[in-house]
């Protein structure tokens, strides 16, 4: 994971939502860190969960008769 810091860093360069509330004149101290990715087990854990939430049927023909039969 990276991380990035630098000190007394101006005010007036930062993105204008970073500035809000912030003192023009004034430097602070910027932090910033890569997040890291989700894993591969995480990522199935989700998307079997939203499976669970919302079932899809295996079959095709069943899943569109499904979507076409929400209407009524």
């Amino acid at each position: 994971m990276n991380k990035i810091v630098r000190q007394r860093y101006p005010v007036e360069k930062l993105p204008a939502d970073l500035r809000d509330g912030l003192p023009a004149g004034r430097t602070v101290t910027v932090t910033v860190e890569e997040s890291e990715p989700p894993s591969k087990e995480k990522l199935l854990h989700l998307l079997e969960e939203a499976r669970k939430a919302d079932p899809i049927p295996d079959d095709p023909v069943e899943r569109i008769r499904a979507l076409r039969d929400e209407d009524d």
